[in-house]
């Protein structure tokens, strides 16, 4: 089982990321924060880098119960999509597999939430 699920598709990186967004809030899923990579190590490190845009997903019931059989699931928690730019026109579209990891917890009902997380995530990646 790999740790992310994903895509790649021909498109423009802006509308791309748009796609996702939307994909993401069909699944439930609201964007908690966008970091913009390639801004951040341009400003940061003067390097030139990639389009490289992280979401950070959240979908509220299913972190709600996460954080209820696992306090401390927080360290894990949002699930990070990725959108970058391969070359131009062709954006790769990476989910987190929140099922890569959570083995360690060993916690079954934690295992069952994460499942359910993992469909939500298969199909949006799926649906760009």
């Amino acid at each position: 089982m790999g740790y992310t699920f994903n895509r790649t598709v021909d498109g423009a990186f802006n509308d791309v990321v748009e796609r996702t967004v939307a994909a993401l809030k069909a699944e439930g899923f609201g964007v908690l924060s966008d970091l913009d990579i390639q801004a951040t190590l341009k400003a940061k490190l003067g390097v030139n880098f990639q389009r490289y845009r992280i979401l950070g997903a959240c979908n509220p019931p299913l972190a709600y119960r996460a954080l209820q059989v696992e306090p401390t699931i927080g360290v894990m928690l949002p699930c990070n999509v990725v959108v970058r730019e391969i070359s131009p026109g062709k954006i790769e579209v990476a989910a987190i597999n929140p099922l890569t990891g959570i083995g360690e917890v060993g916690n079954p009902s934690l295992t069952a939430v994460a499942a359910e997380v993992a469909e939500k995530l298969q199909r949006v990646v799926a649906s760009i």
